[in-house]
């Protein structure tokens, strides 16, 4: 009997190990996907800014070639 319990002791430990690191990797994932997503909308902000700057860079030359024909 004495030994069942100390084989059961044995085994939750040894799960609770696995638990732990389990917690630890699904937290370093959910941080890691934190700065991906903090990234990425970082990423998403520049692109709006290049297109909106190459809308209005063509806006100006159409501008620019509309008065110069006249």
């Amino acid at each position: 009997m004495a030994r069942l319990w100390a084989l059961l002791a044995l085994m939750l430990s040894l799960s609770g190990c696995g638990l732990a690191e389990t917690g630890g990797a699904a937290a370093a994932g959910a941080s890691a996907q934190a700065q991906q997503a903090a990234q990425a909308k970082t990423t998403e902000e520049r692109v709006k800014q290049q297109v909106d700057a190459a809308y209005q860079q063509a806006a100006d030359q159409r501008a620019a070639a509309e008065s110069q024909g006249q």
